[in-house]
């Protein structure tokens, strides 16, 4: 949010501000929630744009953040994923952006993906419940899934390779490809969820999902 509507010396000022009415909302909806019931997941995009210096992220760092661009992002994660209480399920979306269902900045592989996972993985002070990460639509190639191999345990990984372009079968390209390089299960799931999706098509999207999961 700092990084998309604020810019320059405002960046610094208004940081801290915001951090603290984002955590006193975090409060109130575990105090309203039997925890049981609750699960966080921490939304982590224009951070990648700035990891990947992707058109209009290049000056955002200048007179914000002091230290490495990987630092500050696993520092900021961190403590929110820290701020959940341990007996809630909490999550992370590592996303390159979906404003008109396409990305920011391509990626080349999973490698920033995995650094970023493992950095803030070995940083928190309370496990990661799961982890989502982006596939591309175009991307059924072992070679986007070969840093993968490198990725840290987490206990539910989805990899989010269900596009609606192509359904089912597209789906299961990209899964064999990530079979290639993950000796561990994992969840399927849309690339950045399906709100921006045209209308109408979120039910075949969901049928695609069970198409999928049930190879029946």
């Amino acid at each position: 949010m700092i990084s998309s509507f604020f810019s320059g010396g405002d960046r610094i000022a208004i940081e801290p501000v915001y951090a603290d009415a984002l955590l006193g909302e975090l409060e109130q909806i575990l105090e309203e929630i039997p925890h049981e019931d609750l699960a966080i997941q921490w939304d982590v995009a224009s951070e990648m744009g700035i990891l990947e210096g992707a058109s209009g992220y290049g000056a955002v760092m200048q007179g914000w953040w002091t230290g490495g661009v990987l630092e500050g992002i696993v520092a900021r994660l961190a403590a929110l994923v820290d701020a959940v209480p341990e007996d809630v399920e909490v999550g992370m979306h590592l996303c390159y952006g979906d404003a008109g269902e396409k990305h920011f900045v391509e990626p080349a592989d999973t490698e920033n993906l995995v650094r970023v996972a493992n950095a803030v993985l070995g940083a928190v002070g309370r496990p990661l419940s799961w982890l989502h990460l982006p596939v591309p639509i175009s991307r059924n190639d072992e070679a986007y899934f070969a840093p993968l191999a490198e990725l840290a345990d987490v206990p539910e990984l989805y990899l989010g390779l269900v596009h609606r372009e192509d359904g089912a079968d597209g789906a299961r390209a990209r899964i064999a490809a990530a079979q290639k390089v993950l000796d561990r299960d994992f969840g399927v799931a849309t690339e950045c969820g399906i709100g921006r999706a045209p209308e109408g098509t979120t039910e075949s999207i969901l049928r695609t999902h069970a198409e999928v999961a049930d190879p029946r």
